[in-house]
């Protein structure tokens, strides 16, 4: 008996109603994306290892997916490599290659390889898949879309506002009720510095950015685990519990941690930020959380971090500043600041809210029905008019009973069907059926056309 055909848990196929559906959030933020001005590109799915490993931090240098070399990939390492069982050790040898983790360091490395063919600012926008070698659960996937788009070569504030402004079009046009919760890592670091542990700053983010997720005293004693003095986790506390405004939180962190070099310079861009955005009347609530971390080690200025109000979710769309990334590639001095719209994480909040339209731009509009030679060749002729009109249109393919027909359209919901039968054939005209409200009515093709086209 044949094995039945599965896919890897942590991914997903894709029906054509769901396709639609995933192509309305791709079409709105790309919409979104040129109206700001930022262009295409597209990366490999796959990048050598060296360009990925030592981006993301331990924790996330686990979770990428490795490719075995093609060939015999077992003959690189020796007898004695092998039975270390040094997966480091052996991953070098026996894999060069990695999916990618995600759109950002890919397009950090393009941007040094192209580096003479760029023009700076450079201001790009990418979306395809990405793949992590996480545990699946809801809400996250082993292979998922990231809508990304990013600003390099200019360390200007304004950027950091448009992209704020950028979510505020995207999740308006979805209907989705959002905060921005906005933080900045010089703070962090400031902070680090303040409570004495200045060099520990990653292990400090890293707890921090868990923080809604498992909670104060879970955090606290990861910190202790990790080897932060007890002094230092009590020096945080108050840091974490600051409430208030804007202004207010920022006037009781300059009293914290203003002597701080980082930290003064982290709260000045916070306000700067904000004094941009007061002016605009944002449909999405923006507010500075100070426990946001984003753990992903290349940040070193603003960062960003979606949820959807309205559902139980993580966040939806994240990002932030990365003024080192390009410098590890042989690039110093190159600023970048982007964030990443999640389009798996999207679609189960409108799936959720049920705030997908009914009908799209990719639906079926018309089925003409086939019910003989004369009435098939009838029907193609004006079939072609109304696709050069731009409406979506079909045939049925075979010349079947005409319920089979009608439940197909059922099925695939049309709206329209298009009956040509003896009667209709000698009149020269249409019976357009009006498959919602079952009324009918005899047309001509230029009005079928005009019908359509309302």
């Amino acid at each position: 008996m044949a094995q039945k055909p599965s896919i890897p848990k942590g991914t997903r196929d894709f029906s054509p109603v769901e396709m639609t559906n995933r192509n309305y959030i791709f079409d709105t933020i790309k919409g979104v994306f040129r109206l700001y001005g930022f262009q295409p590109i597209e990366t490999p799915a796959m990048e050598n290892l060296s360009t990925l490993m030592g981006k993301y931090g331990e924790e996330g240098d686990k979770l990428l997916f490795k490719i075995l070399n093609s060939g015999d990939f077992a003959a690189a390492p020796s007898e004695q490599e092998l039975l270390e069982r040094n997966s480091i050790r052996l991953t070098n040898k026996i894999s060069e290659k990695g999916l990618r983790y995600d759109l950002t360091v890919p397009f950090a490395r393009y941007v040094v390889q192209y580096r003479n063919d760029i023009s700076f600012p450079f201001k790009r926008y990418q979306i395809q898949p990405v793949w992590r070698a996480d545990r699946p659960q809801k809400g996250r996937y082993r292979e998922f879309y990231q809508c990304d788009v990013d600003i390099v070569g200019s360390d200007s504030l304004l950027n950091e506002m448009e992209l704020v402004q950028i979510v505020d079009a995207v999740f308006t046009k979805l209907k989705i009720n959002t905060v921005v919760k906005i933080n900045n890592r010089k703070i962090l670091a400031g902070i680090a510095e303040v409570i004495g542990e200045k060099d520990r700053i990653v292990d400090i983010t890293v707890a921090i950015d868990k923080l809604d997720k498992i909670g104060l005293e879970k955090v606290n004693e990861e910190l202790l685990e990790k080897g932060i003095p007890q002094a230092a986790v009590d020096k945080l506390q108050p840091i974490l519990h600051l409430s208030g405004s804007v202004s207010e939180k920022l006037a009781q962190l300059e009293t914290a941690i203003g002597q701080s070099e980082s930290g003064a310079k982290g709260i000045a861009e916070v306000r700067t930020l904000f004094a941009y955005l007061e002016p605009f009347n944002l449909n999405t609530e923006v507010e500075l959380d100070l426990t946001l971390a984003r753990g992903l080690n290349y940040y070193t200025g603003a960062i960003f971090e979606v949820k959807a109000k309205d559902v139980a979710m993580g966040s939806i769309c994240g990002g932030g500043r990365y003024d080192d990334l390009t410098g590890i590639f042989g690039m110093p001095g190159v600023s970048g600041v982007g964030i990443s719209f999640g389009a798996d994480r999207i679609y189960d909040v409108l799936t959720q809210l049920q705030l997908f339209p009914a009908a799209t731009v990719d639906s079926t509009k018309l089925l003409f029905v086939n019910l003989g030679v004369a009435e098939e060749a009838f029907c193609l002729s004006i079939l072609a008019a109304i696709r050069q009109s731009g409406i979506n249109a079909e045939i049925f393919p075979d010349q079947s009973k005409m319920k089979k027909q009608m439940t197909w359209a059922n099925n695939k919901n049309i709206p329209f069907v298009a009956i040509v039968g003896e009667e209709e054939l000698a009149q020269g005209k249409i019976n357009l059926k009006n498959m919602l409200s079952g009324d009918q009515q005899l047309v001509d093709a230029q009005e079928l056309i005009k019908v359509l086209s309302e």
